[in-house]
């Protein structure tokens, strides 16, 4: 995930993150396992239709949904229902964001975020 600077807040900085992952459940209610390139687990989300906690660093924090949490996270929100559809080759379309399916086939997804700002770029690869 990159995301860009914002243009309209000058002490802004774009942020990138990269870790490998693993995914369970729906949009409604799983779980996602973040890990180190060393392969540790740097994160655990857990959500349900009410609440999500993410467990990193020896600390867990409540959030009241998926999407306050990932917007903190990340630092933009992501299209989860869109985002579940894409992972199975699914077209979906999301408010603001583009996917590139085109290479589906080798494992890989693109999605950019055009609007609103800050731009960004959620680049996955998948193994079978």
């Amino acid at each position: 995930m990159q995301v860009e600077a914002h243009p309209d807040e000058p002490l802004s900085h774009g942020q990138s993150f990269s870790a490998s992952f693993e995914l369970f459940g729906t949009p409604e209610a799983g779980e996602l396992t973040l890990f180190t390139p060393l392969g540790s687990t740097a994160a655990a989300i857990r959500w349900t239709p009410d609440s999500a906690t993410l467990e990193s660093q020896g600390q867990t924090r409540m959030y009241s949904g998926l999407s306050p949490l990932i917007q903190n996270l990340f630092g933009t929100e992501v299209p989860v229902s869109a985002l579940f559809g894409w992972l199975t080759g699914q077209d979906l379309s999301a408010d603001g964001w583009q996917v590139n399916l085109t290479q589906f086939g080798q494992g890989k997804i693109i999605a950019n975020r055009l609007s609103p700002l800050p731009q960004a770029q959620l680049r996955l690869i998948l193994e079978r």
